[in-house]
């Protein structure tokens, strides 16, 4: 294999490189790089295939760092292998406006595959991406032309391995037998509490065995080089298994405080600093040192990746030509834009169509688009059968050796794992190829909330199908039926959540949902038949909000969203027949797009001189934006047929109407009235 000096000097630049970044910043976690720079290398210089010229290169192999505090390490390797990450940028670590934030952001720094954040979260992108590769090597490749074959490496340690996310991925992984996903183990016994035997004392390996997946232990990671590359090697056979590799390491090799939890979290002292550099050979009056053989050594790998991309690209254009459709689909997809005219096959509805529940109505939109966009891959967190999220004609993703589908397939079983679902998505989106939806109850949609947020931090496009939306859905009671979820949702910044109130504005949610490159959304669909509405249209709902019964001498607007919009316009009959009062209604099926849209056009929708009153069984956390009184749900639902449960609360003609004129009558002598859209500014930011 042969290792030298100049394999040392790297470990040790990239060492030396982890202490000045955090010591500079005076903040960071100096602990894990250092430990794990031996394993860099290998993996690194010897092992991946990247372009740092072209880090969106398809065939590239992926890495993630799951245990992304110790993303100076991550930060340290690009900028030594010539990504767009100067040395400059490693002395402003964890500074404002820099791109080496305290974690990596994908959307922030070339090279960063994903934004893992929390612990685990990483490790289960991993999966989503190698998942991606094997459904987008089955769909494109053809004899003599392997123009997708990746691998997916990960680095994990302690923490990531004690989040149930990284159980949950790991089981998925092993089902799915991804012989492309190699990921690391570093096994150094520590976490922020210290020592792991505090709290942390199974036995990993034999649990990932248990998963199904191909285990390998090299018991000196800070220093056996060539067992780590035998370990890498004896992985890469194995193609019908995820592999593990555990590396005992030691947490800050080199430092007075090796070893021990003091090193995890926290900058090396000065004098640690000084005497780690002399033991390496390095000038300890001098930072951020990067000797030219190291850079040489690296560049020379970087130039290797650039010509593989070269090669790459003429096997990619010699299959185009004697694959045409295939290659310009591929070629398309890479753009992130959707295949000309797909939006005509969206379904569209008049009023006296028949009443059908909004998780149906989605169904429908998959059957008519999964062949006009292709891309487009489903799944369920074992509900879907509830969630109505997969097409008659899906195959499942599934190795073929099971006999129950294909690599090729597009329809995703993720099992009961809400958070590893919403996390392998993530990882899947990010491949570059596939736009990946999934199903599971809106309730639990919270369940899977680390990993919703990040769809929204890294800019992911990933269609979150959130069936059984509210009491509606009856008799599984309080604990099945969402009353704060849309208002912890509807506060994410860079999440859509639309509530269609019917088929026309489910189009509506699929066509913005689909069309938004960089924004994820969250779909609030109905177990419960929902009428079609007369004034609604896709042209209108794409705006997030409109006028689904306008009267010009409306005494109060109802502002509504999903099953409750057909509630409203019953009840502005009651209104008039109890009240003698006029009401106009508004359809609100996503309040992120209505925000985004002309001050003028929200005026129009939601006028100053007459009040509002919003009407959702849910929190009414949120509403006073759009409405001067909120009538909602504020407490936990009942169990029981859901139009008993909407009785008991009162979410009828009768009660909407009773509230109606409470409403007016509350704010008859407040002159002139403002529309509560009608703000001093934005909040933009």
């Amino acid at each position: 294999m042969g290792y030298d000096k100049t394999d040392q000097l790297a470990i040790n630049t990239i060492r030396t490189l982890a202490v000045d970044a955090t010591f500079a910043a005076n903040s960071g976690h100096p602990g894990a790089p250092m430990g794990m720079a031996p394993v860099s290398h290998v993996l690194f210089n010897k092992f991946m295939k990247f372009n740092p010229k072209n880090p969106k290169w398809l065939n590239r192999d992926r890495f993630v760092l799951s245990n992304g505090h110790g993303c100076v390490l991550q930060y340290s390797l690009l900028h030594l292998f010539g990504y767009k990450l100067s040395i400059d940028d490693l002395k402003n670590f964890r500074q404002v406006d820099s791109i080496t934030p305290g974690h990596p952001e994908s959307h922030d720094t070339e090279g960063i595959e994903v934004t893992t954040g929390p612990l685990g979260q990483g490790f289960a992108n991993a999966v989503g991406l190698a998942m991606a590769e094997r459904q987008t090597a089955a769909t494109f490749n053809k004899p003599g032309y392997e123009l997708v074959n990746n691998y997916t490496y990960c680095f994990f340690g302690d923490g990531c391995a004690m989040e149930g996310i990284a159980s949950e991925a790991a089981s998925t992984a092993g089902h799915l037998q991804l012989g492309n996903l190699i990921t690391f183990y570093d096994d150094n016994h520590i976490s922020i509490d210290g020592d792991t035997k505090c709290a942390f004392t199974e036995d990993v390996s034999k649990r990932f065995e248990a998963y199904g997946w191909h285990v390998v232990w090299v018991k000196d990671g800070d220093n056996d080089l060539e067992g780590i590359e035998k370990a890498i090697k004896e992985c890469q056979a194995v193609k019908d298994k995820p592999s593990m590799i555990r590396l005992t390491t030691t947490i800050g090799f080199g430092s007075k405080l090796q070893g021990t939890g003091g090193v995890h979290g926290n900058p090396l002292k000065e004098d640690d600093c000084k005497q780690v550099k002399e033991k390496f050979g390095f000038d300890p009056s001098k930072s951020f040192v990067v000797p030219q053989e190291v850079y040489d050594m690296y560049h020379k790998h970087a130039d290797e990746g650039a010509a593989a991309e070269q090669e790459w690209n003429q096997l990619l254009e010699k299959y185009s030509a004697e694959y045409k459709a295939e290659g310009a689909d591929l070629k398309r997809r890479l753009t992130g834009k959707l295949p000309d005219g797909w939006q005509e096959k969206l379904p569209t509805y008049k009023v006296d169509d028949a009443a059908i529940a909004s998780r149906k109505l989605s169904e429908t939109v998959l059957e008519k688009i999964y062949d006009v966009i292709p891309e487009l891959v489903s799944g369920s967190a074992d509900l879907t059968g509830s969630n109505n999220t997969r097409w008659k004609a899906a195959v499942d993703f599934q190795p073929p050796s099971t006999g129950i589908g294909e690599w090729s397939g597009r329809y995703m079983r993720y099992g009961v794992r809400e958070h590893a679902m919403a996390a392998i998505m993530n990882g899947l989106s990010a491949y570059g190829t596939l736009i990946p939806a999934g199903g599971t109850f809106l309730n639990f949609v919270s369940y899977a909330a680390g990993a919703v947020r990040l769809s929204s931090l890294s800019q992911q496009r990933v269609i979150y199908v959130a069936t059984h939306d509210s009491i509606g859905l009856g008799e599984d009671g309080p604990t099945h039926q969402p009353i704060e979820t849309l208002a912890h949702f509807r506060a994410l910044p860079n999440m859509m959540v639309w509530r269609p109130a019917d088929g026309n504005e489910c189009s509506a949610a699929y066509y913005v949902a689909l069309t938004s490159q960089h924004t994820p959304s969250i779909l609030a669909l109905t177990r419960q038949n929902l009428p079609q509405l007369e004034g609604s249209t896709i042209e209108k709902a794409i705006k997030g909000g409109y006028v689904a019964l306008e009267d010009k001498e409306a005494d109060v607007t109802l502002v509504s969203t999903g099953s409750e919009v057909s509630i409203c316009l019953e009840a502005v009959k009651t209104l008039k027949e109890k009240s003698n009062l006029k009401a106009r209604v508004v359809s609100m099926p996503c309040t992120e797009v209505f925000d985004a849209q002309p001050k003028d056009y929200k005026l129009s929708v939601i006028p100053d001189g007459i009040p509002a009153m919003s009407v959702e069984v849910m929190s009414t956390l949120g509403w006073e934006k759009y409405s001067h009184e909120q009538f909602g749900l504020n407490r936990f639902g009942a169990s029981g047929p859901y139009k008993k449960v909407y009785e008991k609360f009162e979410f009828t003609p009768e009660g909407i109407s009773k509230r109606a004129a409470a409403t007016v009558d509350f704010w008859k002598d407040v002159k002139p009235l403002r529309s509560p859209v009608n703000r001093a500014f934005q909040q933009l930011i």
